[in-house]
C-alpha cells in the first residue's frame, strides 16, 4: 500500500489555517500531514500546534523563504510515496483523499486531480464544478500537458485538487519558483510525462478567493509573463507532449487576456477623465 503526505506550506495563515487543517484531518484515510511554517509572524504556529493528532508534523523555517523554495522544502520534508500540496487557505472536501488514493494505488497513474469549487474569504460557496476541461477519466500525458498550456492554470484547477508521485517530483527537480502563478501546473505537466492522468468526476477541493492570498496580490502582467515563460520552457522540457501549435494557442490566449485587460483599464481611465471634467 502506498503512503501519502499532505503538505501545507503556511505563511501568516492564521485567518484560514484551522479550517484548512481540519478539512484534511477529517479525511477517512491514513496519511501524514506536514505543516511547514514559513517563519510566520502571526498565529500560524500556534494554530498548527493546537491539533493533537499523531498524523500532524510541524516544521518551521528560520527565515522566510521564497514561495518556490518553501514549497520544495515542504515536499522534501515529507515521507510519503504520494504527495498532495494544499495551500493554507484552501480546503479538501469530504471523501477527497480516499477517492484519489483509490486511483493512485495503480502505478500506471502519475498524477490525478479533481474538479473544484470557489469559496470566499468567510468560506461560503461562490461557484462549483469547475476545472479539468476535457480531462475527465483516464487521459494521456499529452492530453494533460496540452490542456495546461492551451487553457491555463485557472481553468485546470488549484494545487489542492491534485496528487502526484514523490519519485517523479524529485526526478524533474520540483517546483520552479520563478513561475509563481503557473508554478503548480508547470510541475503537473512535467511529472505527468511518466504515466497516465486521471480526472476524478467529483468536486474534491475548494480554492479560496480572497484579498489576502498570493493570487490576488500578483499583478496581471506578472501572471501573463510567467505563463508565457512556462509555455516555452515546457515545450523544450517535454517536446513529445507539446507541439509548437499548442504553445501558439496558449500564447494567443494570453494575448487576448492582455488585450481585454488593456481595454478594461483604458475604459476606466477614460471614464475617470470624463467624470473629472463634468
Amino acid at each position: 500500500m502506498v503512503s501519502v503526505s499532505v503538505c501545507v506550506p503556511a505563511l501568516d495563515a492564521g485567518r484560514t489555517l484551522e479550517q484548512t487543517l481540519r478539512s484534511i484531518l477529517n479525511q477517512d484515510a491514513d496519511f501524514e500531514l506536514l505543516v511547514l511554517d514559513n517563519a510566520s509572524t502571526d498565529t500560524t504556529g500556534e494554530i498548527a500546534a493546537s491539533f493533537d493528532d499523531p498524523r500532524v508534523r510541524i516544521q518551521r523555517n528560520d527565515t522566510t523563504l521564497p514561495i518556490g523554495d518553501n514549497w520544495n522544502r515542504a515536499v522534501a520534508l515529507s515521507t510519503g510515496d504520494l504527495v498532495k500540496v494544499v495551500c493554507a487557505d484552501d480546503i479538501l472536501l469530504p471523501g477527497a483523499l480516499p477517492a484519489q488514493l483509490a486511483v493512485m494505488e495503480d502505478p500506471a497513474f502519475a498524477i490525478s486531480s479533481s474538479r473544484f469549487q470557489v469559496i470566499d474569504e468567510q468560506g461560503d460557496l461562490v461557484e462549483t464544478d469547475l476545472g479539468l476541461p476535457g480531462l475527465d477519466g483516464v487521459r494521456t500525458s499529452r492530453a494533460l500537458a496540452r490542456t495546461i498550456v492551451r487553457r491555463g492554470p485557472a481553468e485546470f484547477g488549484p494545487t489542492a485538487a491534485a496528487m502526484f508521485r514523490r519519485e517523479h517530483f524529485d526526478r524533474v527537480g520540483g517546483f520552479r519558483g520563478d513561475l509563481v502563478f503557473p508554478m503548480d501546473v508547470d510541475l503537473f505537466a512535467r511529472v505527468g510525462q511518466f504515466g497516465l492522468f486521471f480526472g476524478l468526476p467529483g468536486v474534491a477541493a475548494a480554492w479560496r478567493s480572497s484579498s489576502f492570498n498570493l493570487c490576488a496580490r500578483t499583478s496581471t502582467v506578472s501572471k501573463l509573463s510567467e505563463s508565457l515563460r512556462s509555455h516555452h520552457r515546457l515545450v523544450r522540457d517535454v517536446p513529445r507532449l507539446l507541439s509548437p501549435l499548442d504553445v501558439a494557442i496558449g500564447d494567443l490566449r494570453l494575448a487576448r487576456t492582455a488585450l481585454e485587460r488593456l481595454r478594461v483599464r483604458t475604459g476606466q481611465f477614460l471614464g475617470a477623465r470624463i467624470e473629472a471634467r463634468l
